[in-house]
């Protein structure tokens, strides 16, 4: 099964997450078809967690798209330096940020995460 394109999959998590009660809100648009797609979560609480694409061993014939943790409970601030080295690498990535005390973020993580 194809994968879902980015922008559709980003326009459908940003609905769910509004559905859902969650504040959320495209930071960055990637590109159309296959950008890279990464969740800040931000906990209020002046701590962050930030989710990308999990590795593809972990990947199946579904085409649903997994996330793995890459920080979690740092300051903003390292989130956001991530992010800067994440953009020189690739910059045609997806980012959507989620405000949420509760740290609720609704992706799908990779098996062991």
């Amino acid at each position: 099964m194809a994968r879902l394109r980015s922008d559709f999959w980003v326009s459908a998590y940003l609905r769910r997450c509004s559905v859902e009660g969650l504040d959320a809100a495209l930071r960055k648009r990637g590109a159309a078809e296959a950008g890279a797609i990464f969740v800040k979560v931000d906990h209020l609480d002046g701590t962050a967690s930030l989710y990308g694409p999990a590795p593809q061993l972990f990947l199946d014939d579904s085409g649903e798209r997994l996330f793995a943790p890459i920080l979690q409970g740092v300051m903003p601030l390292d989130v956001e330096e991530r992010m800067t080295r994440e953009l020189r690498f690739d910059p045609d990535l997806w980012l959507v940020e989620v405000d949420d005390r509760q740290g609720r973020h609704l992706l799908d993580l990779a098996p062991g995460d």
